[in-house]
């Protein structure tokens, strides 16, 4: 479990519920939870979606995934660890019951059927397929499997704080904007990078015939559709009163990053 949470990462989506946070006025001890919670399920995803059933991937943060560092088993039983422990930490967050039951509502659901394990499967049904999907459907697959997640760690943080339904729709827009602009970019870096400067294997999309924007669009549409993804993220903040500035940081940080 250490293994696959302790050796890295950027932590954009602990990042996320801090910032979100700070734009509906939630104290900083108050977001601790959540972002330790969504950084658990995260991580819990990782080791799963590197295994030989899923991704079968080797290289993780720069550093052999669970499943090679330990074994299969020990990786399968750690992710659910990890995932059980992230439910744990809300539960026991200091927290009215209210916002704790909010909280444990909206990441079983980005976690579950209606998001990241809804977009595993359809990814799984995709690969292989390349190209050969429609716009819409790839959109879809990753609001589910990537957008899920960060919409979620968007949400916990702003209802740690006092946010109206205004705020909370327009911080929706904001993250999934910026779940479909973090997966553009990383199908780009699957192309662009190396697997030094990325920490986990580079051309394996390609080699699997994964779905992917470039696949789909071309490189260059692919980065049309990213600069176009971060205009609808920067307008939604425009409908939002409080400090978005950490807000706006982690957009443009998800769509220059080189890792």
């Amino acid at each position: 479990m250490r293994h696959a949470v302790l050796l890295g990462g950027k932590r954009m989506r602990p990042l996320l519920v801090y910032a979100a946070g700070a734009a509906t006025g939630a104290g900083e001890y108050a977001l601790d939870a959540p972002a330790v919670a969504v950084e658990l399920v995260h991580a819990y995803s990782l080791v799963h979606d590197d295994l030989p059933s899923m991704d079968d991937d080797a290289l993780r943060r720069g550093q052999p995934t669970v499943h090679v560092a330990f074994d299969e088993a020990t990786a399968v039983l750690a992710g659910d660890a990890l995932q059980a422990l992230a439910f744990a930490v809300l539960a026991e967050a200091a927290l009215d019951a209210s916002v704790r039951v909010a909280l444990l509502r909206t990441l079983a659901d980005a976690a579950g059927a209606r998001g990241m394990c809804g977009g595993q499967a359809l990814d799984l049904a995709a690969t292989g397929r390349g190209g050969a999907i429609a716009l819409a459907d790839l959109e879809r697959l990753h609001a589910l499997k990537t957008g899920a997640l960060i919409r979620a760690a968007v949400r916990m943080g702003a209802l740690c704080g006092t946010p109206t339904t205004a705020t909370l729709a327009a911080l929706d827009r904001y993250a999934a904007a910026l779940g479909l602009a973090f997966q553009v970019r990383d199908d780009l870096l699957d192309i662009e990078a190396d697997s030094a400067t990325l920490g986990k294997t580079a051309g394996k999309d390609v080699a699997q015939a994964k779905a992917t924007f470039p696949a789909l669009l071309g490189a260059d549409a692919a980065r049309a559709r990213l600069r176009a993804l971060v205009d609808d993220g920067e307008q939604a903040l425009d409908a939002v009163d409080g400090d978005t500035a950490p807000l706006r940081a982690l957009l443009r940080l998800a769509v220059e990053r080189t890792s």
